[in-house]
């Protein structure tokens, strides 16, 4: 079997491959992608392969955004970080899903799936990605995370997100950093921490930060069209903002 990966969290795609290998030995894995154009120019240069695996945001936008470039006929199990609303959406559309943070029963089961459907996938009707894309992207009722249960030693309290200014990776840990300057290791990825959070708030700003609107001092220019941001608590490392991600930035800057 031929399987494409699509993740732009560099941690989380290594621990899905090595889940996929430790379920089936046998499997290659043909590339691991992290953005719609990264997946678009593969998809376009390369044989179709038998199943991806897709994560529902992406460096560069949602991975819906791959299915308006280019025609995508293969089994798809999607990786994502969302609540039971959204969840409900693949149930409804007959797609697949893997919950963040990933286990090894959940890797197993969608590729039994997949060994289940395969020979009969050329004759289903193709999935509606634009409705099951609508669904996602729909307003609920389900509020934003407003609580992280950490352990310090022995002990483990709560943490209110108007206590944190960031949430950065270093040594592939995700920690929080709070306003009074304690970094805590959690246990999430960027991507899914930044489905959880109110996006009025927080923004993934790059790879390594997710950043809280009053936790950005100021903002300086960096070469010609990237952005360097001063952090409080300072940070002793450079927070880039890319250049494709610059206006977004500064829209949500000023919402």
């Amino acid at each position: 079997m031929h399987v494409l990966l699509i993740e732009d969290e560099a941690i989380a795609a290594e621990k899905l491959a090595l889940l996929i290998h430790r379920h089936d030995p046998t499997i290659t894995i043909l590339a691991t992608l992290d953005s719609v154009k990264s997946a678009v120019v593969w998809l376009r240069a390369n044989p179709a392969p038998d199943l991806i695996f897709l994560d529902i945001h992406l460096s560069d936008g949602q991975s819906f955004d791959i299915f308006q470039q280019v025609e995508v006929h293969v089994p798809i199990i999607f990786t994502t970080a969302y609540n039971e609303y959204a969840i409900k959406a693949f149930e409804v559309n007959s797609i697949d899903y893997l919950l963040k943070p990933i286990k090894p029963e959940d890797v197993a089961r969608g590729l039994e799936k997949y060994e289940s459907i395969r020979q009969e996938w050329q004759q289903q009707s193709p999935f509606h990605y634009q409705e099951l894309a609508e669904l996602i992207n729909k307003p609920t009722q389900a509020a934003y995370k407003q609580r992280f249960l950490v352990k310090v030693g022995t002990k483990m309290f709560s943490i209110h997100v108007d206590e944190i200014a960031y949430f950065y990776t270093a040594d592939k840990t995700v920690y929080l950093m709070t306003r009074d300057g304690r970094h805590i290791p959690i246990d999430y990825y960027l991507d899914q921490l930044a489905n959880l959070l109110d996006p009025q708030v927080f923004i993934k700003a790059n790879r390594q930060y997710i950043l809280r609107h009053d936790a950005i001092e100021s903002m300086h220019t960096y070469s010609s069209s990237r952005v360097k941001v001063k952090l409080i608590p300072e940070e002793p490392r450079e927070v880039i903002i890319s250049t494709d991600k610059v206006p977004q930035f500064k829209e949500w800057l000023d919402m």
